[in-house]
Parts: C-alpha cells; structure tokens; sequence
C-alpha cells in the first residue's frame, strides 16, 4: 500500500466514532450468540485468568473489521499480546510510534462469561499519537452501548452522561475487582476494601473494570478502583468517565496514562477522599 492510499483511509472522528460502535455491536451480537453455548476454554497464566476460543474468535472479527475500515492502522487486543510483564513491555514498545493504535479486549468479563453470568463487555479505544480519542464499551446482554469521543461528552442510549453528585463516601456506591495475579496483588486489596468498605454506603464487584468504569461514567457508580490491569481492560472506559466529568488517575494519584497497571476514577468530588484510603500494593 502506497502513502496516497493509506492516507485515504484518514477520515474524520466521526467517522471513527461511528466504526467504533458498529465494530462493537458486531462483536457483541457475535459473543451474546455464543452465551449458553458449549465452548471450549483453557487458563492463560493461573487459575484465575481464562480464555475461550468465543474470546479469540471476537477478536479476530474485531481485528478483521478494523482492517477493513482503517487498514493503515494498528491493533493493541488482549489475546494478541504474551502473558506477564515482558509481553506487556514490547507490545507497548511496539505501538509507540504508531499514529492510530486501536486497543481492543474482546470479553472484559470472561470469567463471568464462562460461567453463564451476563456480566461481560467489549471493550475498543482508538488512540492518536498514544491519546485515547474514542472509547465505546457495549454490554450485548443488556443491549447498553457506552460511547465517548474526546472533547465530545459520553453517551449511552444515545443520552449524555453525567458522573454521580455524591460529595462524600458515605454517600458513595464503589465498585472493584480481584486480579488474576492474586498472590501479588490479594493482600493489597483486602487491606484497600478494610479501610474503605466502613466509610461507602457499599462496594460492588461485577467482574469487568470496563462496565465499572462506564457505570461511574453514567452514575450508577460514584467510583471504582482497579489494579494490575492492562490498558485493554480499561482505556475505553477511561474516557467515558473523563468526558462525563468525572477523574481518573493510578493508584498512586498520578495522571493515567495507557501503560498504568491500576486505574482509580470516580465523580472527582470523592477523589481525594478516596484516593486518602488506598494503597498502592
């Protein structure tokens, strides 16, 4: 493919928007077909972390309707990167310099999948020159699709989103999850949710970060905290909760940024709070 060709498929963020969510319905309808279905699944690095073949199969539909669209661009998925830390570090050194970067987990929420619970996502962010300028996270069994473009809002139903006006953590509906590595990042979390689970009206854990953070995005939740997940996990729901004026930084309060392992966002009124009760573990 020549320049004059590739440059061809550069179009406006509308019409990236616009291929974000048919992508993401595809590969909804695709998963929610196989829900219920008798599938074949295995463990990637422990007992806590699967993969079905419905989890590759959306993503090769993903990747092949990504190519379609935007062939000059290149694709960040979950089941295309090797396990533990050094996959992580050369898939990041490998999309740097990419002007588009699409970042795509095709099942956020295999677990509950494998297990017949219809609390699963598709997740898809488009990134420009490593910032996230589209996010779209579908829940197929709700038929609830969350969009976002950068400095356009956040939407669900085709409705604006607004983060929760909870001032305090008492007042404060919280959402977390337990990583796959447990031995490394259990007790961090167990601590985290004895300082917090006294001070919150409650805590939920539904099992994808990505419909966490697009609940904090539509209010449902005031804030979720997550750690040692990947920028799959939540780079859509990142920014559906910033342009629904919400904030999120690491667990350590730093600004986000892609290659972060720990994502705390929420309404920003609690956020000092919040963050005043978590440890970095």
């Amino acid at each position: 493919m020549n320049h004059n060709e590739q440059e061809a498929y550069t179009v406006s963020g509308k019409s990236f928007t616009a291929a974000a969510v048919s992508i993401a319905s595809k590969a909804g309808e695709y998963v929610k077909s196989q829900l219920g279905q008798s599938f074949e699944w295995k463990l990637k690095s422990n007992p806590h972390d699967l993969v079905t073949e419905v989890d590759k199969g959306a993503e090769a539909l993903i990747r092949k309707l990504i190519r379609t669209y935007f062939p000059a661009h290149h694709v960040l998925g979950e089941e295309g990167v090797e396990a533990g830390e050094a996959g992580l570090k050369q898939a990041f050194e490998e999309i740097k310099d990419k002007e588009y970067v699409w970042i795509v987990d095709p099942i956020d929420g295999t677990s509950n999948f494998v297990h017949g619970l219809p609390l699963f996502t598709i997740s898809i962010a488009l990134t420009h020159r490593g910032e996230v300028i589209v996010g779209v996270v579908y829940d197929p069994a709700r038929d609830e699709l969350f969009v976002a473009e950068k400095g356009k809002g956040a939407y669900v139903h085709g409705r604006k989103m607004s983060v929760s006006n909870d001032a305090t953590l008492n007042d404060s509906l919280l959402a977390t999850g337990f990583a796959p590595e447990r031995e490394q990042s259990l007790p961090g979390i167990l601590d985290n949710l004895s300082r917090i689970v006294p001070k919150v009206r409650n805590v939920r854990v539904l099992g994808s970060a990505a419909l966490q953070l697009a609940y904090v995005a539509a209010g449902r939740f005031s804030g979720c905290w997550h750690v040692r997940l990947n920028a799959w996990d939540v780079a859509a729901g990142v920014l559906l909760v910033q342009e629904a004026g919400g904030r999120v930084t690491d667990i350590e309060g730093n600004t986000y940024e892609l290659e972060a392992r720990s994502v705390v966002a929420t309404n920003g009124r609690i956020h000092d709070e919040l963050m005043a009760d978590l440890i970095a573990k």
